[in-house]
């Protein structure tokens, strides 16, 4: 798939304050509402699909494609591996990867400069085209609305939502309980902390996609968030929809799998 808006690609050489100020471009021409064509209610997954090196199928002209996206390092951090799995009706139909030199460190909210680079790389080698890209990354629930998922949906002007295991910014409108229940979700609004939202806008939600039945070990949500064309509510039913049976949704725990075996191979297929 092609960079629709080459003027948002991330470049690590800028400066913080320059990347600052792109992020808040980016979130200013972000859709945070439904712009999509395809049927939400198509997305779904009744079990968990095998990643077996024989298990991709053609095309079949139904579902729409679900593009799940992660990322992992290489050579202590000097490398960015990502990987993308995508798949139609509860099938692998592509993959890809690719691998690219870090020019920066981790620096919280500025992730996308950093990672950015490998996962559009990655999305460049697919033979198909994506409806909606699942980015193992925060979307709107970030300091200027524009986490990896934005960035990302925004270039390639593909509808995305983020998957995120930690709260990067953002109060939950209600405290959440030590044990929520599978299928909970609590709404995260914007802070002090988010520059570009009036304070107690909904930029995502804490969501309960697996949780064990008793005992005193628990699961926690996940925060997930809108990236480009999909709604927070949208997004929570999205993320409900593509677990299947872990706590991370389909998309994105195939990804984090491709990631993780093409780590332990030195990033060679």
């Amino acid at each position: 798939m092609d960079v629709s808006r080459p003027e948002y690609v991330p470049d690590p050489s800028l400066s913080r304050d320059e990347m600052e100020a792109l992020q808040r471009e980016i979130a200013d021409v972000a859709l945070f509402e439904d712009g999509f064509a395809f049927d939400p209610s198509a997305i779904e997954f009744d079990s968990p699909v095998d990643l077996g090196d024989d298990d991709q199928h053609r095309l079949t002209g139904d579902g729409p494609i679900v593009a799940g996206v992660d990322q992992a390092f290489l050579d202590d951090g000097d490398r960015a591996l990502s990987a993308v799995v995508a798949l139609q009706d509860g099938r692998v139909v592509d993959r890809a990867y690719a691998v690219v030199d870090t020019e920066i460190p981790y620096i919280p909210g500025l992730l996308s400069f950093r990672e950015g680079g490998a996962i559009l790389a990655a999305l460049s080698n697919l033979a198909v085209e994506p409806d909606l890209l699942v980015v193992d990354g925060s979307g709107r629930i970030h300091f200027r609305e524009a986490g990896l998922a934005t960035h990302i949906g925004v270039t390639v002007d593909v509808p995305a939502i983020g998957v995120a295991k930690n709260l990067l910014c953002g109060t939950p409108a209600e405290p959440i309980p030590d044990r929520m229940a599978e299928g909970d979700r609590i709404p995260i609004e914007a802070d002090e902390r988010v520059e570009t939202a009036e304070p107690g806008t909904v930029i995502g939600h804490a969501v309960q996609t697996r949780q064990y039945q008793s005992g005193s070990t628990s699961i926690n949500p996940l925060y997930v968030s809108p990236g480009h064309r999909v709604s927070a509510v949208t997004t929570a039913d999205l993320v409900s929809q593509c677990a299947a049976g872990y706590k991370l949704p389909e998309p994105t725990r195939l990804a984090d799998r491709k990631a993780d075996r093409l780590k332990r191979e030195g990033g060679e297929a």
